[in-house]
């Protein structure tokens, strides 16, 4: 009777540790992609900085050429201004509706930037200025991070999502508060081909 009872404890004892193993693997996975998402977010946040910090310089370049192109100039400044202003948090990843407005406001100042390169192009001068060539070189290439790292933040998005939502995970996920993030979406109209005009 001792030696069952022995083998008995042995194998719920061996069940138990595999429980708590096969639950802090799952636990220790959704913390591992949950900062993978964090990180790829911070970077993102990162590309969009660089761009708000080189628009103040951009639009002083311009402004010595095009002074009289006061609306297209003010409508950057104050697009960069509204982007500044969102504050963002990690509970934003979260929810597909703030981030939607996070990328609104993102694409507003995208669309300002447009633009003033639009204006620009009415001034050889400006086009000629050594200052303005290295600022727009920069920013053609912080809008190239931007889609690179808004890829990134996508992917591990995915990552994270998909290990959620895998079983046993989700049952141990929304036991423990992980909730779903959000994507990165196209912005209106993007799938709409551009109209070419000679």
């Amino acid at each position: 009777m001792k030696k069952g009872l022995l083998v008995a404890l042995i194998v719920v004892g061996a069940l138990i540790v595999g429980g708590f193993m096969t639950i802090g693997g799952i636990y220790n996975g959704l913390v591992s992609r949950e900062e993978a998402v964090t990180s790829a977010w911070a970077q993102v946040e990162n590309v969009y900085q660089r761009r708000l910090d080189l628009v103040p310089n951009l639009v002083e370049t311009v402004k010595g050429y095009a002074a009289h192109e006061r609306e297209t100039l003010q409508a950057v400044v104050e697009a960069r201004s509204k982007v500044s202003q969102m504050t963002v948090s990690p509970e934003m990843l979260s929810d597909p509706a703030k981030l939607q407005l996070f990328q609104q406001a993102q694409g507003a100042l995208s669309s300002a930037l447009s633009r003033l390169m639009v204006v620009v192009e009415r001034y050889p001068d400006l086009k000629a200025s050594q200052n303005f060539l290295a600022l727009q070189t920069q920013l053609e290439g912080t809008e190239n991070r931007i889609a690179v790292e808004r890829r990134r933040f996508n992917e591990a998005a995915r990552a994270f999502n998909t290990f959620r939502r895998s079983f046993p995970n989700v049952f141990l996920a929304n036991l423990m508060g992980f909730q779903q993030k959000a994507y990165f979406e196209a912005e209106q109209g993007a799938a709409a081909t551009p109209k070419v005009q000679f």
